[in-house]
């Protein structure tokens, strides 16, 4: 295959040795009794983008609900400064009631935090409600040690189109976690170099401010936005997401595009052979905008989430405990005890009464054939959505596959990586879509022999 190029033959090659060096560090995590499961979310939407709640009602929401921590990552936006949001009347979409920061919402708002916490005023006859800053509100929800709100952002940008209002260009957006100012969207068609200026931005934050964060890639499958080729492509990206709980995200692809799963093994095979760059971490997250109507078609919090083990509940601890793949993603499975050692992977499922789980070791072979194609993309895609490549079934192949609550792999030693899929048989509770099964991506071992 020969990748693309323009931009892509010009993307930064190299990063400081500094930033290098630490994230080396990290590579193998290791293992203490004093070291914790932590569960979070890290791409959430409030009234400061397009969410339909006050961010302190989402973050007692997930902090109710057994969230250690959470990011609230509104698009192009950090949740800073002066903002006061006007309260239009209630619209009636496909015969549901749509209120934005009022009614129903500002009544659960107030009846909630107090009349002394929420702030009104009236403009020309128009009601407006301040919405808080971060730093603000997060003194009324933090608790050292229990619960962690980061700030975060999603770097968005949408399709590009011409004059005449036809796409020309992709949708990419990135969430930036623990980011210390906002990041700028990236003005280009283009994919690859949207996402490689972003994370550079983001990189050479993190080096001029000293404060950990990290970028990750948002649902590459949106609007068929992003493709393996050119995510596979990206220096100093380390995360995207496996699964994002949105209903329009297309998790599962199509006939013309291959699944988050399917996409994951073709850019770890390919960075960690031809391309010579390192592993890349599977995220699960909610991507929530909608948070009074639960169902499918809305898209809801509780659907998908990473398990991170470290030993504080720190920005700092996490962010280096995920830098170094020691966290899971999952849509509802749990697991106690994941065990990297020499050649073996051995996992501790958490498992529930009359529930049954499969797992999955995946992973490729050295010397799989390299071949690949591009898929012809049927006559009602939509505009700018670009094709994606049919690979050989030996990337990503099941190596093994196992039932009960403690599987393990041991490798042969002709493994580039292996990964681990459970999946359960308990139905997901108000999933993307109909027919999910919770399940848990278990982070990739590259074969150390």
């Amino acid at each position: 295959m020969k990748l693309v190029t323009s931009f892509r033959t010009r993307a930064r090659t190299s990063l400081s040795s500094a930033l290098l060096a630490m994230i080396a560090s990290a590579a193998t995590p290791a293992r203490s009794a004093e070291s914790y499961w932590w569960k979070g979310n890290l791409h959430t939407h409030s009234l400061w983008s397009d969410g339909d709640d006050y961010p302190e009602m989402i973050a007692d929401w997930y902090k109710q609900r057994g969230y250690q921590f959470l990011a609230l990552s509104d698009h192009n936006r950090m949740q800073e400064g002066q903002r006061w949001l006007e309260l239009k009347p209630a619209v009636s979409i496909a015969g549901e009631v749509r209120e934005r920061g009022g009614g129903s919402v500002l009544k659960k708002y107030l009846e909630r935090f107090g009349a002394d916490w929420v702030e009104q005023r009236e403009v020309d006859g128009t009601t407006q409600v301040r919405l808080k800053p971060l730093n603000e509100y997060r003194a009324l929800l933090e608790e050292s040690g229990h619960f962690l709100l980061l700030p975060s952002m999603e770097v968005t940008h949408n399709r590009v189109r011409s004059a005449a209002g036809a796409v020309t260009g992709a949708t990419v957006h990135i969430n930036v976690t623990n980011l210390r100012d906002a990041i700028k969207p990236v003005e280009s068609d283009d994919a690859l170099e949207i996402m490689q200026r972003t994370v550079d931005a983001v990189i050479a934050q993190r080096e001029n401010t000293g404060q950990p964060m990290f970028p990750h890639i948002n649902h590459p499958n949106f609007q068929w936005g992003i493709t393996p080729e050119e995510l596979m492509q990206v220096r100093g990206e380390r995360f995207f997401e496996v699964y994002n709980g949105h209903s329009q995200v297309n998790n599962d692809g199509d006939a013309s595009h291959a699944s988050m799963d399917r996409m994951w093994d073709i850019i770890l095979t390919r960075r960690l052979t031809a391309l010579g760059l390192p592993v890349m971490y599977g995220i699960a997250s909610d991507d929530s905008h909608n948070y009074h109507t639960f169902g499918v078609g809305r898209t809801n919090p509780g659907r998908g989430w990473v398990m991170v083990r470290a030993k504080r509940l720190t920005p700092e601890s996490i962010i280096h405990a995920m830098e170094a793949g020691d966290f899971y993603a999952t849509s509802g499975v749990l697991l106690q005890d994941v065990r990297r050692e020499k050649n073996q992977i051995s996992i501790t499922i958490a498992g529930e009464p009359g529930v049954t789980y499969v797992t999955q070791f995946i992973g490729t072979r050295k010397g799989y054939d390299p071949r690949n194609e591009s898929i012809p993309l049927p006559a009602d895609t939509a505009p700018g959505s670009h094709p994606h490549r049919r690979y050989s079934a030996e990337l990503g192949a099941t190596l093994s596959e196992g039932k009960g609550i403690n599987p393990s792999y041991t490798l042969k030693g002709d493994e580039i990586y292996v990964r681990a899929k459970i999946v359960s048989s308990k139905s997901k509770e108000n999933g993307s879509v109909t027919g999910e099964f919770e399940t848990a991506w278990i982070q990739p071992m590259v074969n150390p022999l």
